[in-house]
């Protein structure tokens, strides 16, 4: 299929703020992962078209023609600039699929702005109340570093991002070390209590095989706090990465799921 894609730039005050928008139907917001951009989602942006969906990506602040004067100050900054995105393209609520630090945009925006949140998709999200652990944090670091050489950067990326026997090499490209480090800062200013719920959202936890940061036992945990608003489905042979590992399994579960909760 090959998919026509709009990019459009919209003002938030001095903040200017990209996006790709294709195909028609209920409003989708895809939020990519720390660090990283759109062009993540190619893959599955093009499934959920298919499947009847208006696609929205996003660029953070600092990749493509996203730009800001000032980096953000916590992740209240994240969620306004999509509820910007939304309150401008959609025309009425959207479903949030947040791919992990974009789990938690997600997250923070359905619980400040319920009335343009549908659903909230969490892909490889880490819902503990702490900090991702040291270990993860520097190989993440080093996977975006482009000054390492490939071999140190493949290792760390096999760690934190890919299961065994999947090839990480694709993701030695698209990191943004800088939107990295002020993503970090915005979402260590913001306690992690204030979007651990995603408002009263309907939920969709896809939770990775193989992850060292989102437990099998944090779904379960999780599960357990929210109840029947709170669906689970395991991505099989999976890490961090899974939109880049598993797109097409991960978009039609969205899809399957969207149908069946949000009708």
């Amino acid at each position: 299929m090959n998919a026509h894609i709009d990019r459009k730039i919209i003002p938030r005050g001095a903040i200017r703020l990209e996006f790709f928008v294709q195909g028609s139907g209920p409003s989708m917001v895809l939020l990519p992962s720390l660090g990283r951009g759109a062009e993540d989602f190619e893959p599955m942006a093009t499934t959920l078209q298919a499947e009847g969906y208006k696609v929205i990506r996003p660029q953070p602040r600092g990749i493509g023609a996203s730009t800001s004067p000032v980096p953000y100050a916590d992740l209240h900054d994240c969620s306004n600039d999509i509820a910007a995105i939304i309150e401008a393209e959609c025309g009425g609520p959207a479903i949030l699929v947040g791919h992990a630090f974009g789990n938690r945009v997600s997250r923070l925006l359905a619980t400040i702005r319920p009335d343009l949140v549908r659903g909230v998709v969490l892909v490889a999200a880490n819902v503990g109340h702490a900090p991702s652990p040291p270990m993860v944090r520097e190989a993440i670091r080093n996977s975006a570093n482009t000054t390492l050489p490939d071999d140190i950067r493949l290792q760390a990326l096999s760690f934190a991002f890919f299961a065994p026997g999947n090839d990480p090499t694709p993701w030695l490209k698209g990191w943004n070390p800088q939107v990295l480090a002020a993503q970090r800062i915005a979402g260590d200013m913001t306690p992690r209590t204030e979007d651990y719920a995603s408002g009263r959202a309907p939920i969709l936890y896809m939770q990775p095989s193989h992850d060292p940061l989102a437990h099998a036992e944090d779904a379960v945990e999780y599960k357990a706090a929210l109840g029947d608003r709170l669906t689970v489905v395991k991505i099989p042979q999976s890490s961090h990465a899974a939109i880049a590992e598993q797109p097409e399994f991960i978009a039609h579960e969205i899809v399957s799921w969207a149908r069946k909760a949000l009708s």
